[in-house]
């Protein structure tokens, strides 16, 4: 009788467990620590690149406006 018992609550914990699960009461949230690190990381690169290449970027900008000729000249 015992061993009745215990798979039927067996069988309701994994009901349960089921039902759970469908209305979303468990909820996987990701992983934040992973994306906050690659957040920080692109941060740091496009600052390092920036950081190298602005001066040069500028320069780079400044001479392809100075090269386009405006409407009527």
């Amino acid at each position: 009788m015992s061993a009745i018992v215990s798979a039927t609550r067996r069988q309701q914990e994994r009901l349960a467990a089921a039902v759970v699960a469908r209305l979303g009461g468990r909820r996987d949230r990701g992983d934040v620590p992973g994306w906050v690190l690659i957040t920080l990381m692109t941060a740091g690169l496009v600052t390092a690149i920036w950081a190298i290449a602005g001066p040069q970027l500028s320069a780079l900008f400044e001479t392809a406006i100075k090269g386009v000729s405006g409407p009527g000249k």
